[in-house]
């Protein structure tokens, strides 16, 4: 099985400039009671980051473009909806 690549990307929207990077996704862990997680996009910003969306391999770039830009507008640029929690960057 190949390692894992994280990927990358930049978006621009409403005239500011956001980051954004995918990470592996891991398997549950029973003994600590943490569920598996998907490989997935996060924002990040300040040392921080936070979750977005998974991560769909193969996704088309104008594709994956045009989720990150609906995530940031139903998230990041609406009093009602603020940012999940972050969490530390690894």
């Amino acid at each position: 099985m190949p390692a894992y690549k994280n990927e990358q990307h930049r978006v621009t929207h409403r005239g500011r400039d956001f980051h954004f990077v995918s990470y592996e996704g891991r398997p549950a862990n029973d003994r600590r009671g943490e569920p598996a997680v998907a490989a997935m996009w996060y924002l990040i910003q300040a040392g921080k980051r936070w979750p977005v969306m998974p991560q769909e391999p193969g996704q088309p770039v104008e594709a994956l473009q045009r989720a990150l830009r609906a995530w940031l507008e139903a998230n990041a640029f609406t009093a009602t909806r603020p940012f999940p929690p972050a969490e530390s960057s690894p």
